[in-house]
């Protein structure tokens, strides 16, 4: 009789590496760029009132995709795109939570 080894998981080819070394380098790197620089332009007063604001709110989204790329392996995905869509229903509920709190907030003040 002939012996037939039966591999399952590890070895047959399913399971895909989700990074290299390389990309949470790089991630790891950008991630820290994109917290300096809010951090210096503010404390050091490069940028003050609204133009600070900007800035926070450019590098955090950028931060944002950062680790969505790098960390999360958004981009690595394969159909049907469940992640993506879980991610997209869960920040629509989370700004319509915080726009409608503030919008509520706003409008209904007492004089």
């Amino acid at each position: 009789m002939s012996q037939q080894s039966h591999s399952h998981g590890v070895n047959d080819g399913s399971h895909e590496p989700h990074g290299s070394l390389k990309s949470y380098v790089i991630g790891f790197v950008l991630s820290l760029i994109l917290t300096i620089i809010p951090l210096v332009a503010v404390l050091g007063d490069m940028v003050s009132g609204n133009a600070a604001l900007v800035v926070l709110l450019v590098t955090a989204v950028l931060q944002f995709v950062v680790q969505l790329v790098f960390f999360m392996h958004l981009r690595e995905e394969k159909k049907p795109r469940w992640n993506l869509m879980a991610l997209i229903l869960g920040i629509v509920i989370v700004l319509t939570i915080v726009l409608g709190s503030v919008w509520i907030m706003e409008y209904n003040q007492v004089a």
